[in-house]
Order: C-alpha cells, then sequence, then structure tokens
C-alpha cells in the first residue's frame, strides 16, 4: 500500500512539473506579489506593470475595494501579460582558446572573460576552445569546441525576479545549468532545426550535427520539455535521452549509459604529455572526455571525443584540475558524467640521464653518476639504492650541485633516479629508474703470441695464440676480414684453451681478444693484429750443375718473383 501511495505521489509530481514546464498547460499565467507596509495599488502598478494606469485591472482582478489601502502581507495577482519586460545582457565568466562574438549587422570579433552579450549576438567557438557565460537569472551555459549560438532573447520580468532566456544551437554542443525557474513566466529554452528543449530548473546538454542536422538531448538532473517541428512533444527525465531529425518527431527517451569507472586513475600525474585510461564502458563506442579547472565546471580547458578508452593531451600547466569522462552509444547519445580530481606536478622536468643507464654494466670500484644540465634546475636531486622501490637509500642528495657524482660500490645490482630542483626548492618529479650492475675491474687483454701485426701466415689455416692469463676464465676471441670488425668470420666468447685453429683462404685478415673474468665480466680488446695468410710456396726447378774452376754453379727457375730460398749442399743424399 506504502509503495502504490509513493508511486501516486510520483506522478502527481510529474504530471504538475508537466504543467509547469509546458506553459500551453497553464491559461493566463500570473505572478504572486506580497504587499508591503505602505504599499498602494497605484505604486504596485508604477513597479511592476509595463502600463502604469492598468492598476484598474489590478483592482478588478483582485476584488480590491480600497486601492489606497492595501493589506500588508497579503497576495496581489498580477497577471505575466501585464508585467514589464525590458532586455538583458549575459555575463562571459571564462573563455578558452579563439571565440568569436558577432551582434546584429556586425563583424564578428574576439571575445574575452567579463565581456557582456546583447540580444542577438552570434557566439561561435573554435576548436580546442570553448565559453562559458551566466544569464541574468543565474542560469549558466558552457560551450564547447566548433559551436555556433544565435542569443535570440533575453529578457527580465521587471523586479520579479523572472527572465525569460531563447538560445538558438545552430551547431555543435552545449551543457546548460539552469537556475530553479518555478515562477509562472520563468522560462529557458533551446531551439534547433530538429528539437525545442524548455525546461525549468535542470542541468541537460544539447548537440545539434553540423552535417545532418540531427539533434541530441540528454538530461542530467530535473526534466525537459522536447518537442519536434510538428509540435510532437516527449518528457525527457534525469538519466535519459532523446534524438530528433529536421521534419521528424523526437525519438522516444532512452535510458542514457553508466559512468564509466575512473578510479584506477591516479591522483597524482608527473608526466607530460597527459593520458588517462581507464576500464572499457559495455556499450560504449566512443567517450567524451574534458578536463576543467575545478569543480564549478565553468573553466574548461581540454575537450575530445576518443575512440578508444582513454584520452591523451599533449600538455597543461602544473596545477589542480578535474577530469570529467562520459560513454558515447550507438545513437550518439553522452551518458552519465564520471569525474576524478587529479594534480599535475611534472615541472621542473627531469633532465636527461647520461650513464648509467638502464641495464648498463660498470667496471671498477665505484660508479659515476652523470646527467644532462638543465636550464629549468637551479639543482637536482639524486638518489642511489640498492632495492628498486628505494627504501634503503645508498645515496640521498637532496641538492646536488654539479650535473655527475661519484660513489664508490662493492659488485651488485644497482637504482638510481634524479629531479631537477627549480627556485624556492620547487623539486619536479623523479626520472624513470635506471637499474645497473656494479663489477670488478675488467681483466687486461692477454699477451698475444702469433700470428702478429703484419706477420705472414703459410698453408690452409692460421693458429691463433696468446699467452694464458692468471685473471681470465676463459676469453673473447674475434677474427675479421675488415679492420672494423663489420663481417665476423669468428665470434668465441668463451673460449677456453689460449689457442684457436682455423681454416682460411688466402687474404689479408685481422683478430682480437680479450679477457673474461667471473660473471661474464669481459675486459676491453687488444690491439688488433693484422696478418696475411698465404698458399705454402712449391719448390724451384733445378737445372744440371756446372764446375767451373773448382767451382760448383747451381741454377733454378723461381715460379715467383721476389721470393726468397733457403739452398743446402751436403755430402750425402740425406744431407746429414
Amino acid at each position: 500500500m506504502l509503495h502504490l501511495l509513493c508511486l501516486l505521489r510520483y506522478v502527481i509530481a510529474l504530471v504538475l512539473s508537466l504543467q509547469l514546464v509546458n506553459p500551453a498547460a497553464a491559461a493566463e499565467p500570473e505572478w504572486l506579489y506580497a504587499v508591503n507596509p505602505g504599499d498602494t495599488l497605484i505604486s504596485v502598478a508604477a513597479g511592476y506593470l509595463a502600463n502604469p494606469n492598468d492598476w484598474r485591472k489590478l483592482q478588478k482582478l483582485n476584488d480590491v475595494t480600497e486601492p489606497r489601502r492595501l493589506i500588508p502581507g497579503t497576495k496581489l495577482r498580477l497577471p505575466v501579460a501585464l508585467l514589464k519586460r525590458e532586455a538583458v545582457i549575459a555575463d562571459v565568466i571564462h573563455v578558452h582558446g579563439k571565440v568569436t562574438h558577432t551582434a546584429k549587422n556586425g563583424r564578428p570579433q574576439n571575445l574575452i572573460a567579463s565581456a557582456r552579450l546583447e540580444v542577438g549576438d552570434m557566439i561561435e567557438t573554435s576548436t580546442d576552445a570553448s565559453v562559458s557565460m551566466r544569464f541574468v537569472d543565474g542560469s549558466r551555459l558552457l560551450l564547447i569546441q566548433n559551436t555556433q549560438v544565435t542569443l535570440a532573447e533575453m529578457i527580465l520580468f521587471g523586479k520579479t525576479g523572472m527572465a525569460k532566456t531563447i538560445i538558438e544551437l545552430n551547431r555543435g554542443s552545449l551543457d546548460n545549468h539552469i537556475a530553479e525557474q518555478q515562477k509562472p513566466a520563468a522560462r529557458y529554452e533551446i531551439k534547433s532545426r530538429a528539437l525545442n528543449l524548455v525546461v525549468r530548473g535542470t542541468q541537460f546538454r544539447a548537440h545539434v550535427n553540423a552535417i545532418d542536422q540531427v539533434s541530441r538531448s540528454e538530461v542530467i538532473d530535473g526534466a525537459i520539455e522536447a518537442s519536434g517541428t510538428r509540435g510532437e512533444t516527449v518528457t525527457v527525465l534525469a538519466g535519459f535521452g532523446t534524438l530528433a531529425t529536421p521534419g521528424e518527431p523526437p525519438r522516444a527517451p532512452q535510458a542514457l549509459s553508466l559512468a564509466p569507472d575512473l578510479s584506477l586513475i591516479p591522483s597524482l600525474l608527473q608526466r607530460v604529455p597527459l593520458r588517462f585510461e581507464w576500464p572499457a564502458a559495455v556499450g560504449a563506442e566512443r567517450y567524451h572526455a574534458q578536463v576543467f579547472a575545478d569543480r564549478s565546471f565553468e573553466r574548461l580547458l581540454l575537450d575530445g571525443i576518443f575512440q578508444d578508452n582513454a584520452a591523451n593531451w599533449p600538455d597543461l600547466p602544473d596545477g589542480r584540475y578535474v577530469l570529467r569522462v562520459r560513454s558515447i552509444d550507438s545513437n550518439g547519445l553522452e551518458g552519465a558524467n564520471a569525474d576524478r580530481e587529479f594534480m599535475l606536478k611534472a615541472r621542473p622536468e627531469f633532465p636527461v640521464i647520461s650513464a648509467p643507464q638502464d641495464g648498463q654494466k660498470v667496471y671498477g670500484s665505484q660508479a659515476t653518476l652523470r646527467w644532462n644540465t638543465s636550464n629549468a634546475a637551479h639543482s637536482y636531486h639524486v638518489q642511489l639504492a640498492a632495492k628498486p622501490d628505494f627504501s634503503e637509500l645508498l645515496v640521498d642528495l637532496p641538492e646536488q650541485v654539479n650535473n655527475e657524482y661519484t660513489v664508490p660500490l662493492a659488485p651488485g645490482q644497482y637504482y638510481w633516479r634524479i629531479a631537477s630542483v627549480a627556485a624556492e626548492q620547487n623539486q619536479g618529479p623523479f626520472s624513470d629508474v635506471q637499474s645497473f650492475t656494479q663489477h670488478k675491474a675488467p681483466p687486461e687483454p692477454p699477451s698475444i703470441t702469433a700470428p702478429r701485426d703484419s706477420q705472414k701466415v703459410y698453408g690452409s689455416q692460421a693458429t691463433l695464440r696468446w699467452n694464458a692469463s692468471n685473471t681470465a676464465q676463459s676469453y673473447h676471441v674475434q677474427l675479421a676480414a675488415k679492420p672494423d670488425f663489420s663481417e665476423l668470420l669468428v665470434d668465441l666468447p668463451d673460449q677456453v684453451n689460449n689457442e684457436y685453429a682455423v681454416l682460411l683462404a688466402p687474404g689479408q685478415y685481422y683478430w682480437r681478444i680479450a679477457s673474461v673474468a667471473t660473471e661474464q665480466n669481459q675486459g676491453p680488446f687488444s690491439d688488433v693484429q693484422s696478418f696475411t695468410q698465404r698458399k705454402i710456396p712449391e719448390s724451384p726447378q733445378l737445372e744440371p750443375p756446372q764446375i767451373d774452376d773448382k767451382r760448383l754453379m747451381s741454377h733454378w727457375h723461381s715460379r715467383e718473383a721476389g721470393e726468397k730460398f733457403q739452398v743446402q749442399v751436403a755430402r750425402n743424399p740425406d744431407f746429414t
């Protein structure tokens, strides 16, 4: 029974609200005036009516017998049609990017904050631009990028506080935050080619596609009356939206998509460009993301439509902001807002690290941390730790002036990072963590025995030899056909013996060797040794000897010019 009573009350309230929203439902709207001490019917008419002589109409309507003696506290009925009307202005709250306004019969001019807008002014935002304005009744309007509107009507009904505002949305998108307007003549209306939206105190959005002129609207709070060009009307409550094509009735309201989950977005950002990512929402085809200066949502700084569940922008000054994201469904309707406050602290930017960089090996008993100087930094904050979470700091220098620091270190894994510090101890974010491995001093290369530089080697193979080293567990041997070792013929990183034989064709070759100690601690390569591989020369062809005056003359034919020969003469054929 209680549930039915609550439902009945909701239906009655909805019907009453629709009567207020639709002026056709209430004939001859009237405004009630509370009589103050000293008021007369003539003074009330002079203060509130367009024609003071209409006081007699008030006398007849309110059955007043003595127009000069009104009873304080009583209510007088004043027909809205008789009230004073005056044109009012709208105040510009915030302008971001290029926004222009064009007065009637005027030229476009750049719009600035604190400017005042009049009836007939056309306002247009360019790409990446926005403007927010406030009307006389306290209602606020936000135009996002690529939007054009015309202020068709802005009227204040004398001293009643009631206002009538009509805005023509030619293209683009706008957000409305309408002040409560329960008085009978108060009216806020958005007109477009396909939809007219009438409200009395609500938060809603309106969009007009510049190409096909399809109009869309979503209600965040309260209710609106959406009517098509032929007069068909639908009531759209909070959490619902509708759309219409010019010449067609508005579609039945449909539920808006739920707000995305922004809880995983960090509250502190320390990097630019900006990137925000959130879990994909069910039914979302795109996302509309915005960044505002604060929770008044009057100063829009960044705005974009994104295909994926992430928003990217190049930059933003350091400060506190509010991220707002909503889903866009297959009908182009934008869903409920999700808001997330965050702080950006990305300046001064950390310097560029020179060495040791991530994954680098450092040899010896000490490491020198180096980085490029930064014009934005007065000093640097350097930290070195044995754990990646920096829970055990080995070095913590909050005011390092030079751009390098040398620290003695035992062999092991280390992590370091650096931040720039500007004036007044304004420290920026730390750099990405750089991990490096400290090793003992690398062993010296072994002494090469053969082949040495410029030596000739005869035969089909060459044997590379070197003296064994007490500090090396193995050796790294390289042989190449080019002196820059760009084309390796042999690459042995773990050669254990102190010689290596390799088959080679005749030609010029280059080789070098390095000692390798424990933990793959390789030392520097030796100086490059060059040698020439040659064929074994054939024996010369002997001619018969000639004996002249007890002298033996022997001749032979040389097979190659410039060869040297070894000659032996013996008494016995075995040359013993």
